[in-house]
């Protein structure tokens, strides 16, 4: 059934702009939720008596907040890089790695082997832990195959996983992750096949095309061509935007107002300007720097320029096995200069944004009925207990799962 009433809300964040601060935090509040949509929201004391008859869940005076949106992960992969982890403690450099054949290219070969339930069965794994850390929908990317046959055998593992788990799948191509070994001498062969054959095997299979726009990867020029190609085969825009280094990246998601340019790590103030008149989300990645050790982008400086903040995992086998959204705002919160508001927001409302859904990330009436219960009493305690365990309960389109 997908009809509840969360009653004894203690704070209750809802991310509605038409309420006071940021947050739009009420107190002492109730929420309705009606065939897996929000129909009511208030003080408790207000709960209207038709709702008086629904299932209810007791949130014991603990805070509630919207359901986790992750905008962006590589949640479907096969293989283990935990060599390569250490060898990067001991420092070698990620591309170092990737010039000697691992990093991503150590995945592919191993993403390649798999067979479809193998990687749906990993994957499926990682998905769970994730809807039990309160994330509700996942956008996941294909990237580990770099051959027509296993890009399509990632997206349709992200399929089955958005088909058969109570979690929303958004699925995104991305054949434009690195260029294999097989096409390091021939640029344009590659980029043909990703542009043709690969699209369209993949194009049906997706939401978004993203491309990695950025030093050891594809250069501007090359992401423009695929991205433009990508287009007129139906998918939104995101780009893997200036993480190494600045090549234009950022400018170029702002100049095709791509959905979003992730990473950001070198973009200029000129490019978050063009990024905020597009309309083009910035999606920062904390875990990235946490796990790589690496300075990490001025989240402050990225968010007073104006440009919608989403937060995301970066789930991936190399540079971010992290899954915890929670973990991830804590980290924005404490390194990279967002208030606990803004880093909730954006991992929320923002990070919702990024994905063009604006049926989620928040909880007002008409929104899907995704909720976290927290046990603490307010949201404060994600980033002030960073070690995570703080979800109590989650709730999926009115299901608690």
């Amino acid at each position: 059934m997908s009809d509840l009433v969360v009653l004894n809300i203690g704070s209750l964040v809802t991310n509605d702009p038409s309420r006071d601060g940021l947050l739009g935090v009420v107190e002492n509040a109730a929420v309705a939720i009606v065939d897996g949509s929000v129909s009511w929201v208030g003080r408790e004391e207000d709960l209207p008596g038709e709702f008086s008859d629904l299932r209810r869940l007791d949130a014991g005076g603990a805070a509630v907040l919207p359901g986790f949106v992750d905008p962006h992960t590589h949640l479907v992969f096969a293989g283990d890089r935990s060599d390569e982890f250490a060898r990067r403690l001991r420092g070698r450099s990620y591309e170092e790695i990737l010039a000697a054949g691992g990093g991503i290219l150590s995945t592919v070969a191993a993403t390649r082997a798999a067979s479809e339930e193998e990687l749906f069965d990993e994957a499926a794994g990682r998905a769970w832990r994730m809807l039990a850390g309160g994330t509700t929908t996942v956008e996941v990317k294909s990237g580990y195959g770099l051959d027509v046959d296993t890009e399509a055998k990632m997206l349709r593992v992200a399929g089955r996983l958005d088909e058969l788990l109570p979690i929303d799948v958004v699925p995104t191509f991305l054949g434009a992750h690195v260029f294999p070994l097989e096409y390091r001498a021939d640029r344009d062969a590659y980029i043909d096949l990703v542009t043709g054959p690969m699209l369209d095997a993949c194009a049906p299979l997706s939401t978004f095309c993203d491309v990695f726009c950025d030093d050891a990867a594809f250069t501007a020029d090359e992401s423009r061509r695929i991205l433009e190609a990508a287009r007129r085969h139906g998918l939104a825009l995101r780009v893997h935007a200036d993480q190494l280094g600045r090549v234009g990246a950022a400018a170029l998601a702002a100049d095709l107002r791509a959905a979003s340019a992730d990473h950001l790590d070198h973009a200029t103030d000129a490019d978050l300007a063009a990024m905020r008149d597009a309309g083009t989300v910035a999606v920062l990645l904390p875990a990235v720097s946490f796990s790589m050790r690496l300075p990490y982008p001025d989240g402050r400086r990225v968010w007073d320029s104006g440009v919608t903040v989403a937060l995301a995992t970066d789930c991936n086998p190399g540079t971010a096995y992290v899954e915890s959204m929670p973990f991830v705002v804590a980290l924005a919160s404490l390194n990279m200069g967002l208030t606990p508001e803004e880093a909730l927001w954006a991992a929320t409302a923002g990070a919702a944004a990024s994905l063009g859904l604006e049926d989620r990330g928040r909880i007002v009436p008409g929104s899907l009925g995704d909720l976290v219960v927290l046990d603490a009493p307010t949201y404060l305690h994600i980033p002030y207990r960073p070690d995570g365990g703080l979800v109590a309960a989650v709730v999926k389109r009115g299901v608690i799962v």
